[in-house]
């Protein structure tokens, strides 16, 4: 009787050992704090762990695993296994998603952000430029058209940019460029010293960022309604990584991602969008709004040749440019048509 009861405790142990071995923990890179831009992260991470009992965690660190520009080469080499970064920070090594960054794309509204960007993420010329760095894209990080918030002397008309030094990166910047503005490219987590200490007049952001990362508190004016573009800011997995879980793991993972982007998606407009004019109120930041001839006249300066040199520069380094960018606009189209 003693020799069954000690084999059933090993029994048991062993067991409980390989319980423990099928555990799985992913290391997860971002950068700041949480916000609203992070929050499909964070409902993934929850929603994983559910499903899995706690067998599978995403353990998320906030610039502790890495720099932001440096979390696809991060991605790369396997220091963890899932990140979020932005395509503008680094537009070499993933030109093929950098035409969601073009100026004036048409985008309206986060859901028609959402479901362009997955449409791209399959693009088989997306998935190879992006094989390159040992990763797979799983969701974007939708966000609204961005405008700007500024110091000093208003902006008034569109020709009041000349000479104003902003922080704009992507296809954003090209358009500032067209209005005689100098584009500053950084880091959002650099912006707010950067505006503290006048290396930029102003900073373009989405309201989300404007808020975590301090600018609200120092502009004197914000725009309305430039919406010369945004940003693309995927999150990735290392592809080995996913491989190598097992399929209830990487089910519990796949699985979870319309989830984690309706939440994201529910808590911008209903919380963040909710609390930005208020912000702007109480601090008595003065709004910016352009007339719709003058924004005409912008777009049209700037869209066609915007696109036009993405596509020679992209078809030059061998990616099907031409293809990606017709593939963009007619899924939007077809977006807007539903």
């Amino acid at each position: 009787m003693k020799i069954h009861l000690k084999r059933a405790a090993l029994a048991g142990l062993a067991l409980s050992f390989a319980g423990e071995a099928m555990a799985t923990e992913w290391n997860v890179s971002l950068w700041g704090k949480r916000r609203a831009f992070t929050e499909h992260v964070e409902k993934l991470a929850e929603l994983v762990d559910e499903k899995t009992g706690g067998d599978f965690t995403l353990n998320i660190s906030y610039g502790g695993l890495s720099k932001n520009r440096e979390n696809l080469d991060g991605i790369s080499i396997g220091a963890f296994e899932m990140a979020q970064f932005c395509a503008g920070y680094h537009r070499d090594k993933n030109p093929s998603i950098t035409v969601l960054e073009l100026p004036f794309l048409g985008v309206e509204t986060l859901e028609q952000e959402r479901a362009l960007s997955m449409a791209l993420y399959d693009h088989p010329a997306a998935q190879e430029d992006l094989a390159r760095w040992n990763a797979t894209l799983l969701m974007p990080s939708p966000l609204p058209q961005y405008n700007i918030a500024g110091l000093g002397e208003k902006p008034e008309t569109l020709a009041e940019f000349e000479g104003l030094a902003v922080r704009a990166t992507g296809g954003i910047g090209q358009a500032m460029e067209a209005l005689g503005a100098v584009p500053t490219s950084m880091s959002a987590t650099e912006v707010r010293q950067a505006l503290d200490s006048g290396v930029v007049d102003a900073v373009s952001f989405a309201p989300h960022a404007h808020m975590a990362f301090g600018t609200i508190e120092k502009a004197e004016w914000w725009t309305t309604n430039l919406n010369p573009g945004t940003v693309n800011c995927p999150v990735v997995a290392n592809t080995d990584a996913l491989g190598d879980l097992s399929d209830e793991h990487r089910e519990a993972l796949l699985g979870s991602l319309d989830e984690a982007l309706d939440h994201y998606i529910n808590n911008y407009m209903n919380n963040t969008m909710e609390a930005w004019g208020p912000a702007l109120d109480e601090r008595g930041i003065e709004r910016i709004t352009y007339s719709d001839e003058a924004l005409e006249s912008f777009e049209a300066a700037v869209a066609v040749p915007a696109a036009q040199s993405w596509i020679e520069d992209n078809a030059a380094r061998g990616l099907p440019a031409q293809d990606l960018y017709d593939f963009v606009t007619e899924k939007l189209a077809e977006l807007k048509g539903m």
